[in-house]
């Protein structure tokens, strides 16, 4: 007659359930959805501070992690701490499972942030913005108008820019809340006279309309003129955050002669994420690993993302492509909202409940 099995203690069973739920939601993690959460207001009023949405990993493929000795459902950092939560001494290369589609154009993504050099590409903090250029794109922007390949851009419904707007009395924020301006998004000039405010063109045309606003005027940097924040940095392209361009985005294969004028634009790209040991400038020409090249073949491709916040969003305007590698997913759906300004039940936004993002 066999020995009856051993039942396991109440705790090995707890230790078993635990086990097989993070190795579950690791998987799940990895291979097809990934939850995030608004941080930053880069993205109103397309997406808002305090949004949780689901971010799909099959939609462009899921990632092989470049990275693989990590602790589980950690990102960085151990939970808590400042201690690493995970270990590089192993690093492979980039490959990602097919997907159902490719990156297109508008899409709204959520990628590792690129010039994060001290984290390995796939630990690296992760953005969300929206895909204005894919791989070939011509990128310009005039009097903070978008144009990709000539051609004006398609604009968000809720783009928000930034507007001086001029008041005959002091706001105050209860006015702001009736127009959908939350505290964040307003700030009152030192003397008294009136706001910056960012808005959405609906708001705007209401504030227009109201007896207590004197004017309204768009904030729009002007032409010819070089920040020194925009990428790519130390050129002579007089561009800025509502001038730019144009610039076209890199395509995997596309050749490039090393002219003068494309070293300016596309040396950073390649020295920072094309995987060679040594790029460096010298006499004028580009050296890559010991050898001079006159011209340059692209690994792979690369995008141009910007907020939908457009004078609050800190993009590929000032810090440059998104590499293909740096890719995490398309950002997919919400599944809660909470307003930080209200309080119990006020605090969520029901109607953006299960709301797809677009």
């Amino acid at each position: 007659m066999s020995q009856s099995k051993k039942k396991k203690s109440p705790t090995r069973e707890w230790v078993d359930a635990l086990v097989f739920a993070v190795v579950a939601a690791s998987l799940i993690r990895w291979l097809l959805l990934e939850p995030f959460t608004i941080p930053t207001a880069s993205m109103e009023k397309s997406l808002l501070v305090g949004d949780f949405l689901f971010v799909s990993k099959m939609h462009y493929g899921t990632r092989i992690p470049k990275t693989p000795l990590q602790v589980p459902l950690t990102h960085q950092k151990i939970w808590g701490t400042n201690i690493p939560s995970y270990s590089d001494a192993i690093q492979l290369p980039y490959y990602r499972l097919p997907g159902f589609s490719d990156v297109e154009r508008y899409d709204v993504v959520v990628f590792n942030y690129p010039t994060e050099f001290q984290y390995p590409p796939d630990l690296k903090t992760n953005y969300i913005k929206r895909a204005v250029g894919i791989p070939g794109d011509v990128i310009e922007i005039k009097n903070s108008d978008l144009y990709v390949n000539g051609e004006m851009a398609m604009k968000p419904e809720e783009m928000q820019f930034s507007y001086d707007v001029i008041s005959n009395r002091p706001l105050n924020p209860d006015f702001f809340m009736e127009y959908g301006v939350n505290p964040d998004s307003y700030l009152a000039f030192s003397d008294g006279s009136g706001y910056m405010v960012f808005a959405t063109n609906e708001v705007i045309s209401r504030l227009e309309s109201s007896p207590v606003i004197t004017s309204v005027t768009k904030r729009v940097e002007k032409s010819n003129f070089r920040d020194p924040r925009i990428f790519p940095e130390n050129t002579d392209f007089k561009w800025n955050a509502d001038n730019f361009g144009p610039l076209k985005v890199p395509s995997k294969g596309e050749s490039i002669q090393l002219t003068a004028e494309n070293l300016q634009k596309y040396f950073f790209t390649i020295q920072k994420y094309e995987g060679h040991e040594s790029v460096a400038m010298q006499d004028g020409s580009m050296v890559i690993d010991g050898q001079k090249v006159d011209s340059y073949t692209f690994k792979q491709d690369y995008y141009f993302m910007m907020g939908d916040n457009r004078h609050d969003s800190l993009d590929s305007r000032f810090w440059g492509f998104v590499p293909e590698d740096h890719i995490v997913g398309k950002a997919w759906f919400l599944w809660l909202s909470l307003d930080k300004y209200e309080s119990m039940f006020n605090k969520i936004r029901w109607s953006r409940f299960f709301k797809g993002i677009e």
